[in-house]
């Protein structure tokens, strides 16, 4: 099974082709997402929320993000894992952003990371260490403080234009990909368009050259709020719940498991051999 790179990431923006990225935290769930045939899977610092269950994704550390990648390589051995530079990783400067990303990849065994924000200095040396690295513009949710919550960027024309004017700094300090989160889709394809990486949106219209979602969301589980971008392919939350309750009926009512004369028989012939 030949494995996706940053290099036919790119190849697919040349040909028109679009990238599908989906998010995902765990073993099993990203075996599944593998299976299905996704070009990338994003270790989002996300699971701070949708995992750990916190308001933001500010508490996620260096090493949270490392046990959840080793997880998700070891279910991807077809789509490429970009791991993300969780909060306090890179701020601080370049050489903590490097030692981070190479702990993500060595340790992790992602085949990328992510980070947040037109931190050039960081993205440049981590891109220096031949590490593919993701930039990530517009909604950066570890900037959530700064922005006031969860809102969209990039509203006004002065915004726009830094918007763009960023994601060509990103560029070309070395990002091989711009991940491009709630701006209006006008920009986004301003960017697109500027850009000669490909860009990923999530939230961000349809001109980018492919879509992120996590997976969580798109399948649908638990009812907690769902950010309006996102499509719903499956209501699997519900379905879990009917079958957890079929089942806590049945164990109460004595239906399961079912009675099966062999188990009996089964039972002593294994204490008796046992016994010998």
């Amino acid at each position: 099974m030949t494995k996706v790179t940053r290099v036919d990431l790119q190849k697919k923006k040349d040909a028109g082709e679009r990238c599908v990225v989906v998010t995902a935290y765990d073993y099993g769930m990203t075996r599944l997402v593998d299976e299905a045939g996704v070009d990338a899977i994003l270790v989002g610092d996300s699971l701070g929320m949708v995992v750990q269950g916190h308001d933001s994704t500010l508490k996620v550390t260096l090493d949270h993000m490392i046990y959840h990648t080793q997880c998700v390589q070891r279910a991807a051995p077809r789509a490429q894992v970009i791991a993300d530079l969780p909060f306090g990783t890179f701020q601080q400067g370049p050489e903590l952003a490097l030692s981070s990303a190479v702990r993500l990849v060595q340790e992790g065994g992602a085949e990328g990371v992510k980070i947040e924000g037109h931190r050039l200095p960081a993205l440049e040396a981590i891109a220096q260490a031949d590490i593919p690295v993701w930039g990530h513009l517009g909604l950066t949710p570890q900037s959530i403080h700064a922005f006031g919550g969860f809102r969209v960027q990039g509203k006004n024309e002065g915004d726009a234009v830094r918007l763009v004017e960023d994601a060509k700094r990103v560029e070309d300090a070395g990002a091989s990909l711009l991940v491009l989160e709630c701006i209006p889709w006008d920009v986004a394809r301003a960017i697109t368009e500027a850009l000669h990486i490909p860009t990923i949106g999530i939230g961000a219209g349809p001109h980018c050259d492919g879509q992120v979602l996590v997976i969580y969301d798109m399948l649908g589980f638990g009812h907690d709020f769902v950010p309006k971008f996102v499509r719903r392919y499956a209501e699997t939350g519900d379905s879990i719940v009917d079958a957890v309750k079929s089942y806590a009926q049945e164990v109460r009512d004595g239906s399961f498991p079912t009675y099966d004369e062999s188990y009996g028989e089964s039972a002593a012939k294994m204490e008796s051999a046992e016994e010998h």
